[in-house]
């Protein structure tokens, strides 16, 4: 049985064909590709970024053709349908990504997975606190992610973060 579970558990099933598909296969075969092709894993325009867009666009639009009722080029099932897109760079954990978030008409989609407004992505909060906790002030936050992330969080943004989770705490208290 550990034999079969292990194996589910690097297994994937492909939604248009229902194959398995092993997930490290995969990951070697993108791998492979990128290393052919001259890219690097990190960094803007690299694997791991290019893989965070498309997963990202992926959803959005899975969402919005949940929140229509409709796939895209289907019949819409009231007046509400797509409005092309508006691109958008979230910050991640591997760094800023450029991602084009689908539209619609009346401008009530409200994606989930990246919210209207929001610009960062996964643990950006966790690791800013985690740093003023250790005592860095917000002009070292900022070169760090700088630094580590090649991204520009500026020091208010880092300022806003610190309050914004002082403030629940306080209320919590």
């Amino acid at each position: 049985m550990a034999d079969t579970t292990e194996l589910l558990e690097d297994a994937m099933i492909d939604p248009v064909t229902g194959e398995i598909i092993d997930q490290k296969d995969l990951a070697e075969r993108l791998l492979a590709q990128a290393k052919e092709q001259g890219m690097s894993l990190v960094g803007p325009g690299a694997l791991l970024n290019q893989l965070t867009k498309n997963v990202l666009e992926t959803a959005l639009n899975a969402e919005l053709t949940e929140h229509l009722g409709h796939p895209h080029g289907g019949t819409p099932a009231g007046t509400n349908m797509r409005n092309d897109t508006r691109t958008k760079t979230v910050l991640t954990e591997i760094g800023p990504v450029e991602i084009e978030v689908p539209r619609d008409r009346d401008g009530s989609f409200e994606p989930v997975i990246v919210p209207k407004r929001k610009r960062r992505l996964g643990g950006i909060d966790q690791i800013v606190l985690s740093l003023s906790a250790r005592g860095l002030t917000t002009g070292e936050i900022a070169a760090h992610f700088d630094e580590v992330d090649d991204a520009k969080v500026s020091k208010g943004r880092i300022s806003r973060i610190t309050e914004k989770v002082a403030g629940e705490l306080a209320e919590w208290s």
